[in-house]
């Protein structure tokens, strides 16, 4: 479960880590008012549950509460890769220094916590690997230790390195490895599976008004909390009310289901040949719209809602099936692609379906004999390259 940036900063301020001030505003007149208490100028940021937002024009400061109305009910009006903008984050605008990235994250390889620590911050974690790998530094945790323990035990050099490319002074320095400590011990305490400050900034003055000092501070957060331990987690489970719709409805249906910004839609099972399939579909010069997971022994009812749930999103405009049955049988996928395209009326899609496995000849029959002009492929890569095409031919 994705939190929102002001979710997010409500719990780093209650774990101790400085965050601009700032107000929640849901209307033009909220924000307006939030900025008179503030002062400006202020930061205005757009609250929906996807990245990008700066580069959607989701993030802009303004210096006066005419400019201030204007950016609000812009932003407001927004919809950013699908998510429609229903809530502002109204900051006050602070004078940046350097601008640095830290997360934790959790490592399935090393199946343990992982701290990331960059000099530079602002950007995407995989264009800073790309593009200054000498300025980030990964070290692993310890989960059986503290997280103070943990912390100087296995991150300090990774910190003392980042500070040192940050050039950062001693007391920053200091900070540095407390802020990591404070992070941890919330990615621990909240089962979170990503807590992520980027950026996290050297600023001019500490954000409660007065204006003294340089420090730390989390400009931008996002926290991902595993949804199988809501239920030691009861007041962020209470914070779902901002989810994705589709999410929504694809959880309470037993599937799994992220919304992503392009234009092919994506059904299969198991998230290995989901994630291959997204890589399939951006070599062959296409972008999913989504991720989609039936899981493995999906029954009719399941992936008929699957496909409800994928085509609802109007920027789907080509739809890709593709199931190798292991569990999962080829006739109850067929059985349940038929009873979703009969809900489909109002909608015409093109689809491509590649279905192999267990059961997969009589799902491909079950397919011919109600829908013989549906695409049926024998590879993943033909099923792939042939819905590309027909979503770039229209």
């Amino acid at each position: 479960m994705d939190l929102f940036e002001w979710h997010g900063k409500r719990l780093f301020a209650a774990a101790g880590i400085p965050v601009p001030r700032g107000s929640v505003a849901r209307t033009v007149d909220e924000a307006c008012a939030a900025a008179a208490t503030l002062g400006f100028p202020v930061v205005v940021k757009a609250q929906v549950l996807t990245g990008g937002r700066g580069k959607a024009g989701g993030v802009r400061t303004a210096g006066s509460t005419g400019e201030l109305a204007a950016v609000a009910r812009h932003i407001l009006d927004l919809t950013i890769r699908g998510f429609a903008v229903d809530a502002l984050l109204i900051e006050a605008a602070l004078a940046i220094r350097h601008e640095l990235y830290l997360a934790v994250t959790l490592d399935r390889r090393r199946r343990r916590p992982l701290l990331l620590i960059s000099a530079e911050g602002g950007m995407d974690i995989e264009q800073v690997a790309r593009e200054h790998p000498g300025s980030l530094f990964k070290a692993p945790l310890d989960p059986l230790l503290e997280p103070s323990q943990a912390v100087h035990d296995g991150a300090w050099e990774a910190l003392s390195g980042a500070a040192a490319a940050a050039r950062l002074d001693g007391r920053l320095r200091d900070d540095l490895v407390d802020l990591a400590t404070a992070v941890y011990r919330l990615y621990r305490d909240h089962d979170a599976t990503l807590i992520e400050l980027n950026p996290l900034a050297v600023v001019e003055g500490d954000g409660d008004g007065d204006g003294h000092g340089v420090r730390l501070m989390a400009l931008d957060a996002k926290v991902t909390v595993d949804d199988n331990a809501l239920f030691r987690q009861p007041d962020l489970a209470a914070w779902r009310t901002g989810e994705d719709e589709r999410e929504r409805r694809a959880r309470e249906a037993g599937v799994t289901y992220v919304t992503l910004d392009g234009d092919v839609g994506v059904i299969g099972n198991g998230a290995g040949l989901v994630m291959s399939t997204l890589d399939l579909i951006a070599a062959a010069g296409g972008r999913a719209a989504n991720f989609c997971d039936i899981g493995g022994g999906a029954r009719a009812d399941q992936i008929a809602a699957a496909l409800q749930i994928v085509t609802a999103d109007e920027r789907v405009r080509g739809l890709l099936v593709n199931v190798f049955g292991g569990i999962t049988r080829g006739d109850e996928v067929a059985r349940g692609l038929l009873a979703g395209l009969r809900q489909l009326s109002d909608r015409s899609l093109p689809m491509v379906v590649r279905l192999d496995g267990n059961n997969a000849a009589a799902g491909r029959a079950l397919l011919a004999a109600e829908r013989p002009g549906l695409a049926v492929m024998e590879t993943p890569w033909d099923a792939v390259q042939r819905v590309v095409s027909l979503v770039a031919e229209g």
